[in-house]
């Protein structure tokens, strides 16, 4: 599975996606980019899931309509130590996403 992690999760992070072809906003040279754009861009670079930690984006963005899924990371904040616990869930939920999705992951 082809996942982008967003700039505001922690880049260490991509380590634990074992099996999956993961990349960061950065390493795509996307940062700054805003949300719109972004999940378009990735649409386009046949990405299928982005992983954030912004509980918003499901009602900011036509999620469905960009045929990608969402992982929300729900912790008490966006250090890598308080989403690691959540990579477990954030793995097995993988294994069900289907485009459109936007699932939230919490402790």
């Amino acid at each position: 599975m082809r996942i982008l992690l967003d700039e505001c999760v922690p880049k260490r992070l991509k380590r634990e996606f074992l099996g999956h072809d993961a990349h960061t906003v950065p390493e795509m040279g996307w940062s700054g980019v805003r949300n719109g754009e972004l999940l378009k861009r990735m649409a386009a670079d046949s990405f299928e899931v982005f992983v954030t930690v912004d509980q918003n984006l499901a009602f900011q963005q036509n999620v469905h309509a960009m045929n990608i899924a969402v992982l929300v990371l729900v912790a008490v904040s966006n250090r890598a130590a308080d989403l690691l616990p959540l990579m477990p869930a954030a793995i097995t939920a993988l294994a069900t996403l289907q485009p459109g999705d936007c699932v939230e992951i919490r402790p």
